[in-house]
């Protein structure tokens, strides 16, 4: 591993998206690196991460896939098939070789799928420019044909390749199955060390590569989960039939604790933390965490907070919250308001300036609480 070298990395300038869930018309424009989605239940928070879901399976020839897990076709549009027969939405995104724009359309069709009505793109590698041509994919095609053309383009492969690979590289985490059968809690092969998957299933694989191969990032890695779980001591990781299982030794007993007696939020605190301490290389272009504050001591959310205003130096990172806590570690033109009525998510966004004198006495947080800002219930 290479330590201390960054990747250069793309992010998500803007969207404009239509049709999807509750998401019937939201445009985003400047998207920053660091990004708090707030509102009440229901505002739309999630269906915004589950888009990027959505897009990072169709991207990789999986969109029926991704349509018969979440309860077919109508339940992805906004009313349904008879309010909104078809969705549509188009991304901006800047890589290390220049601007890439990607819009695509679906239209419902029996039995409960999606058929596409348009998909396009078009690049640009000197700025950002409105007349450029766009690059016609055709439509009545079930899985999108983007990944096809940036496999063959071996000319130019700026163009379809760069933006594949950026949306392929929307990380979505959610550590919130902490049951029994959570992932978390399961032997894993110990070679499964790349990068951390979703659901943190192979949070002791990553571990023991970063204490065998970057001893000083896991050792501040335990650093800071000791600081907000002071019975915390440090991982205890064996290699046994290449195999790997999380545990941890408390301080002042000899006796090692498994991931199946640690608690919920302690389990979230150890995924949360590694996550947003890996090296360069091993994390994805744009990170997404929906509620990752669930569980956490108080403590535990505001070290969450300032890591991820951390990590966004180096990667995009959105997230959806219901904590003030986790709020108050953002700027004001960091935070992305949604807002419900009747069933569509609004959009509302400040300026740097916007709430100064109202930021002279309160946090962020606390003036999402008072209502300052939008919502709230």
């Amino acid at each position: 591993m290479e330590t201390g070298k960054v990747r250069k990395s793309g992010r998500i300038v803007s969207l404009h998206i239509k049709g999807f869930r509750s998401l019937a018309d939201v445009e985003i424009k400047a998207l920053p690196h660091a990004a708090v989605l707030i509102g009440a239940n229901g505002s739309g928070k999630s269906n915004f991460i589950r888009f990027f879901e959505m897009v990072r399976w169709m991207v990789g020839r999986q969109l029926a896939n991704f349509v018969q897990r979440h309860g077919g076709a109508d339940d992805q549009l906004f009313g349904g098939s008879k309010v909104s027969p078809t969705m549509e939405a188009r991304l901006t995104m800047q890589t290390d070789k220049g601007l890439n724009d990607y819009r695509f359309g679906f239209a419902y069709a029996q039995p409960d799928r999606f058929i596409f009505t348009e998909e396009s793109f078009r690049f640009s590698d000197k700025g950002y420019n409105e007349k450029a041509s766009w690059e016609c994919l055709g439509s009545g095609h079930s899985e999108a044909k983007i990944a096809n053309v940036s496999e063959r383009d071996a000319v130019n492969p700026n163009k379809a390749g760069a933006l594949v690979k950026l949306l392929r590289q929307c990380a979505i985490y959610q550590f919130h199955d902490t049951s029994h059968d959570s992932q978390l809690k399961k032997n894993w092969d110990v070679n499964d060390n790349a990068y951390l998957r979703s659901h943190g299933g192979n949070l002791a694989a990553i571990l023991l590569r970063l204490e065998r191969e970057d001893t000083q990032r896991y050792e501040l890695i335990c650093s800071h989960i000791g600081s907000v779980l002071p019975i915390f001591e440090r991982f205890e990781l064996r290699e046994s039939y290449g195999k790997v299982m999380l545990r941890w030794k408390a301080r002042g007993f000899d006796k090692t604790i498994g991931a199946h007696l640690v608690s919920d939020g302690s389990l979230r605190v150890f995924a949360l933390v590694t996550l947003l301490n890996l090296p360069s290389e091993m994390l994805s272009d744009v990170i997404l965490l929906d509620e990752p504050e669930l569980g956490l001591h108080p403590a535990a959310v505001a070290l969450v907070g300032d890591m991820i205003k951390v990590c966004a130096t180096e990667r995009q990172v959105m997230v959806a919250t219901q904590s003030p806590l986790l709020v108050d570690a953002f700027n004001i033109n960091e935070i992305i308001v949604l807002e419900a009525n009747k069933g569509r998510s609004n959009v509302r966004r400040f300026e740097d300036e916007s709430h100064k004198e109202w930021l002279r006495e309160y946090t962020t947080g606390e003036l999402w609480q008072k209502n300052v800002l939008g919502g709230r219930p």
